[in-house]
């Protein structure tokens, strides 16, 4: 039963709002098998459970913008006609104690896991950019002296070049004999 609902299911239905990782009400009312109108209403007779770290309403801008993100059909645009909830880590994992079902307690193991995923996701690509960014100062101080060297060879190239040799500062006359000054 673990493999109720697939990974890249739940991972599909989390958006990025208010620079918050969310899951809209209507996608986990699909996900748990309850109405979105029944989701909502436990939301509102348990509302102490959802502080705005929890879950909060999006505004109509926020609705817009969000449908402007996707293709939606006419069909899903219907259906958002009032501005859905949007439930955070914190708040699908609240929805648990107020949805007592057991198909809602699985879900909500498995979404628990995928922000797990997703967190530790971005935890490596922080540490990966960190290594990167060293390799890149490592480099860049390296080609550094490259280019120092560089500059320095076309700066010896570009000074005028002292002749070798010698020069007469006598002139000859036209018998091969020297002038006297």
């Amino acid at each position: 039963m673990s493999d109720i609902v697939s990974v890249e299911i739940i991972a599909g239905k989390i958006h990025l709002i208010r620079g918050t990782k969310v899951m809209l009400d209507r996608d986990l009312a699909t996900l748990y098998g309850v109405e979105t109108k029944r989701l909502k209403e436990q939301v509102r007779r348990n509302i102490e459970r959802f502080p705005e770290d929890f879950m909060f309403e999006l505004t109509k801008e926020e609705l817009k913008n969000w449908r402007s993100q996707f293709a939606t059909s006419n069909q899903d645009i219907m259906g958002l006609r009032i501005p859905p909830f949007a439930f955070t880590e914190h708040g699908v994992l609240m929805l648990s104690s107020v949805l007592k079902s057991e198909r809602a307690v699985q879900v909500n193991i498995q979404i628990m896991r995928v922000f797990t995923r997703l967190r530790q996701m971005v935890l490596d690509n922080k540490e990966l950019r960190k290594e990167f960014g060293e390799l890149k100062q490592i480099t860049d101080e390296r080609f550094q002296i490259v280019f120092e060297t560089l500059d320095q060879l076309i700066n010896i190239e570009n000074k005028p070049k002292k002749k070798i040799g010698f020069t007469v500062k006598e002139k000859l006359s036209s018998y091969g004999n020297r002038k006297t000054r």
